[in-house]
């Protein structure tokens, strides 16, 4: 399992793309607990918190996939740096206002979400570029969703390490200073300032007029509903078992449990078709979800919700492949933006499901939502198998893709402009 991560890694430039990205992206990994913590500190509520918050992963949501496209057509360095200097300006501007003007901290906010730069897209474009084989790119793509699972587990424990430190606002200005240097640090590489996108179509749904990342980004809809459902349902299951302990120890199994699935599945090379190999992964990380309704003692049910992680990276990595099977020409950093923001709008409707679900029938109901969501995500794989199936989601199709080693045919269009 090392030595095919050390392969990938031991390739020119892998290591310091992969690390710039995941230190770039720190901000956004951290900026939900980060806004929560300094407005605790500075005397607000929690549902102001939570509002706050809120408005971040909206208007980051909005604005992944319209910087995607920029990059796309601007190349990486023009959009990924002044998106991160302006993130980062918006939220120095809400660290030193504070929530003393409420219009003031809704809209750095929003603007520090909104202007946060699609690194992990873009990270995923650079990839072919650099790895050459696509045998590489797909161990690379499971890495690289393993590597998300770290940087979301030690980066709240960094932003509480700086609050306990210094204060709440250090943290935030830290933090944000360090996904600029992370930022930068990919963008003044080789492969990010060499790299340009295939010559685009000019459309405006970009690359959502690709029915197959269609089907997918309704797919991931629902596997992020599903994992936002779990946080919420495992707050009263953790009340009745021990307490915010309890509860963290789950969060944190449920994390480890992707990494050693992603870890396990980007060990090896797959053959076969990605669509049904995704379906399989799906159809098993819907039924592992089924038994976190047993509700068994704390042990067992961190042991449970270990289960509950372990198909997920894999899952990702695969949807990974399709994502860039199935992006127009020109599109690839758009098309995966668009994955991350159906995954994070999916995760908050999943949140928001949960909520009514356990008032109204308790942690056991809540802990049917992610079963149920599965499921559903499952159903549409299997509607849309053969869109999914077929090269270039089955449209009219030239030869030729923006990211060689998969030699996939992309659609042709019949405007013959550029975009």
């Amino acid at each position: 399992m090392a030595a095919g991560y050390l392969e990938i890694l031991r390739a020119r430039h892998a290591a310091r793309l992969l690390t710039g990205t995941l230190v770039g992206r720190l901000p956004n990994a951290t900026a939900a607990i980060a806004i929560v913590l300094f407005v605790r500190a500075e005397g607000g509520t929690y549902s102001l918190a939570g509002v706050l918050a809120a408005v971040y992963g909206v208007a980051n949501a909005v604005g992944q996939p319209v910087l995607g496209r920029l990059v796309d057509l601007c190349g990486q360095p023009r959009v990924q740096l002044p998106a991160a200097l302006a993130s980062a300006a918006a939220m120095a501007v809400f660290a030193f206002a504070g929530t003393g003007s409420l219009p003031v901290a809704y809209a750095a906010v929003a603007a520090a979400g909104l202007f946060t730069p699609p690194l992990e897209g873009g990270l995923r474009a650079l990839w072919p570029s650099v790895l050459g084989a696509e045998e590489r790119v797909h161990t690379a793509y499971a890495m690289d969703a393993v590597a998300q699972e770290v940087m979301f587990t030690v980066g709240p424990l960094l932003v509480t390490l700086c609050v306990s430190l210094w204060s709440a606002q250090a943290a935030l200005l830290v933090v944000n200073v360090v996904g600029v240097l992370g930022a930068l640090s990919v963008v003044v590489s080789a492969p990010s300032r060499a790299w340009r996108s295939a010559p685009r179509e000019a459309h405006w749904l970009g690359a959502l007029r690709s029915s197959g990342l269609l089907a997918l980004l309704g797919a991931f809809l629902f596997v992020g509903i599903a994992l936002g459902s779990i946080t919420v349902a495992s707050v009263p299951y953790a009340d009745g078992h021990g307490g915010d302990a309890v509860y963290g120890w789950m969060m944190a199994a449920l994390g480890l449990g992707a990494l050693l699935g992603g870890s396990v599945y980007g060990a090896r090379r797959w053959a076969g078709e990605p669509a049904r190999r995704l379906r399989v992964l799906v159809a098993l990380l819907a039924v592992c979800y089924l038994p976190l309704m047993l509700m068994p003692g704390a042990l067992a049910m961190a042991l449970l919700t270990v289960l509950a992680g372990v198909f997920l990276a894999p899952a990702i990595a695969c949807a990974f492949v399709l994502v860039d099977r199935h992006a127009p020409r020109g599109t690839v950093t758009e098309a995966f933006s668009w994955l991350v923001t159906t995954f994070t709008v999916g995760a908050s409707v999943g949140t928001g499901v949960a909520g009514p679900v356990v008032e109204a029938g308790g942690a056991l109901w809540g802990f049917a939502v992610p079963g149920a969501a599965g499921g559903v995500s499952l159903l549409v794989l299997a509607v849309t198998g053969r869109v999914l199936a077929a090269p270039g989601g089955g449209a009219v199709v030239a030869a030729g893709s923006e990211n060689d080693p998969n030699r996939a045919v992309e659609p042709r269009f019949s405007s013959g402009d550029r975009a």
